[in-house]
């Protein structure tokens, strides 16, 4: 068997990294490769058209379970499922917690507000529930976690529980509260402190949280997220033993909390080396063990790309982001139902988000396979850019004093708010691309009374933007606020495509022109072609057209569009669908508008709203 395998791979000739990109170059045909087969990343690197094992020689992989964990914890990859339950109601919290774990949940996360801490309602949350195999997660207002952790850790010992059977989280993050209401904590290691002597009997129940899920839905690049990731937990580490902590207690109570954006290859190598950097963070305190380094992650869909029109493409959203995070090794997911962006979840939004993590279980086999990704060229080489990146984030915080200082200077949310601004004005221009929001929108979609679900913090009230805080407002939400405002109005424009001349061009314009126009909500008319410009105005007026939009080739504008034009004679907005040489004599004619790829669709559809009154 083995000189048949030898036989085999001696009739290949071996291809040389030259003789790939000559090839490439080749059928390039004349056009720049950097500029064609590159690919600038908005984290700080450039990414290959393709890699092989040249680029990755002085990468050292260790196996999965192995310092410095690049390839995971543990040579298992058996997440764990979670799904979040609100409790205003406990006994339904208790029953829905029940209900779910049944169906195949392995986590829950409960949101408990302040005033609902009790011995009592703790006992009627848990009933039922078996608390050694269940891991379970507690977001608490923040002035109450001492307690709730104090009467949580009672409960176990009534229950007479395993204390080191149960595991979880009881969530304090008080720079988390600080980015996203304003309010400086300066005194925060003493409820630290408090917290840990509370669950000191229950090795596995974290305390510390690091929420940086909330820079990712605030509009964070992969490398920012990180970056301060790894501040931020260092900050919580720096505290803890500052205050005598001993290193190995302090790293083994802190949990990361990271979102998933739809960047799918280069969310799976941001694990990889979250992991691998935290424990070289970690290694700097001398902790007696190397494995206090381990850094546990709980992973979460991003808010930031889900979108209020065409809900069900969020579930192929979360499906990749899920799929990026289970691939990478993570200790937990939650994928957020399709549907949270304009409702409380429906129990069928929910089990269809619990699903798709069945799926990738029990149909793919994800956990079946420890660091699925190990050992590609590119996913081994992006998770190296991925970590001299976000190193150079982390300890460009370090120097300015730490990610405490940092927050309160405010420069860490304007840092992510400047990369918000980027991709908010590369969704305007298409260069970033939301399904069904600024490309390929559903023609005849309605919002069916749906608007933005408000958020409400911990204590009931409602969650607003105050300046130097985070901005966590989705990325679709003004295009989405540009179709409800037309949606509103009570008027549908009609936009009608008066397609004339060259065949091939005139049906490329028009499907540009209809995906264009119908990002505002507005219907789109498209026709398959008129012999004359006189019978195309004179359809466009009897289809009673609030915009007529020529679809022609650059070549045939000098002759149709200044007609067209002229005929309409201000019954409808006349628009030209392109830029045409001749652009200059069209606007000296009077005419215009003009949409094409080099136009802001986001600026350019708000003045047409504002022209038509809406």
């Amino acid at each position: 068997m083995e000189e048949k395998r030898e036989k085999l791979f001696t009739e290949f000739t071996p291809v040389s990294p030259q003789e790939w990109k000559d090839k490439i170059v080749e059928d390039l045909k004349g056009a720049d490769y950097d500029k064609k087969m590159i690919w600038r990343t908005s984290e700080g690197f450039s990414v290959n058209p393709f890699y092989t094992k040249s680029d990755t020689q002085d990468i050292k992989l260790s196996a999965p379970g192995e310092y410095p964990y690049t390839r995971g914890n543990s040579n298992s990859n058996n997440w764990n499922i979670r799904q979040s339950i609100a409790t205003d109601d406990v006994e339904a919290a208790n029953a829905k917690a029940r209900k779910i774990l049944a169906e195949g949940v392995t986590s829950i996360s409960f949101s408990i507000k302040g005033r609902m801490v009790s011995a009592e309602f703790i006992a009627a949350l848990l009933k039922d529930i078996d608390i050694e195999k269940t891991e379970l997660n507690f977001a608490v207002c923040a002035k109450r976690t001492v307690d709730f952790a104090s009467l949580f850790a009672d409960y176990c010992k009534q229950r007479g529980s395993a204390l080191d059977k149960i595991h979880g989280t009881i969530e304090y993050d008080p720079i988390c509260k600080e980015l996203g209401r304003g309010k400086i904590i300066e005194n925060y290691i003493d409820n630290i402190k408090s917290l840990l002597q509370a669950t000191a009997q229950m090795p596995n129940m974290r305390c510390v949280a690091v929420n940086a899920v909330e820079l990712c839905n605030a509009g964070a690049y992969i490398t920012q997220e990180l970056g301060y990731a790894l501040a931020w937990g260092n900050e919580y580490m720096h505290a803890m033993t500052e205050a005598g902590v001993p290193a190995d207690v302090a790293a083994t109570k802190i949990k990361f909390n990271l979102g998933i954006s739809s960047n799918f290859f280069m969310e799976i190598a941001k694990f990889r080396a979250a992991r691998s950097l935290w424990a070289k963070i970690v290694e700097q305190y001398a902790p007696e063990c190397r494995c206090a380094g381990k850094m546990i992650v709980h992973a979460v869909t991003s808010t930031f790309n889900l979108t209020l029109f065409d809900p069900y493409v969020n579930m192929l959203r979360t499906q990749t982001e899920a799929m990026s995070a289970a691939i990478a090794g993570v200790e937990s997911i939650t994928v957020l139902p399709y549907d949270s962006v304009y409702e409380t979840p429906t129990e069928f939004a929910e089990r269809i988000a619990k699903n798709q993590q069945l799926i990738l279980k029990h149909e793919s086999h994800l956990d079946k396979v420890a660091d699925p990704a190990g050992g590609s060229y590119y996913i081994e080489s992006l998770t190296r850019s991925i970590a001299t990146e976000a190193w150079k984030i982390f300890l460009a915080t370090e120097e300015a004093g730490g990610f405490h200082a940092a927050v309160k200077a405010g420069t860490v949310q304007q840092a992510i708010e400047e990369s918000s601004n980027s991709r908010r004005t590369a969704l305007a221009k298409r260069r970033e691309i939301l399904l069904g929001t600024n490309q390929y929108p559903n023609f005849g979609e309605t919002s069916e009374g749906h608007e933005p679900l408000q958020k409400f913090c911990c204590c009931g009230k409602p969650e607003t933007h105050r300046e130097g805080t985070l901005y966590k407002s989705r990325l679709a939400t003004e295009f989405e606020e540009l179709r409800l405002a037309t949606e509103n109005s009570g008027k549908r424009p009609k936009a009608f495509m008066l397609t004339i001349g060259n065949l091939a061009m005139r049906q490329a314009r028009a499907q540009f022109s209809c995906n264009f126009l119908a990002t505002a909500g507005y219907e789109v008319i498209d026709n398959l072609g008129f012999e004359s410009i006189e019978e195309g105005v004179k359809a466009a007026l009897d289809a009673k057209a609030d915009i007529v939009v020529i679809c022609s080739s650059d070549a045939e504008y000098a002759e149709y569009a200044i007609p067209a034009y002229k005929a309409l004679d201000g019954k409808a907005l006349f628009i030209v669908a392109g830029a045409p040489e001749c652009m200059q004599e069209l606007q000296e004619a009077g005419i215009e508008n003009f949409i094409h790829v080099r136009v802001n669709v986001l600026d350019t559809m708000k003045a047409l709203n504002a022209k038509l009154g809406i």
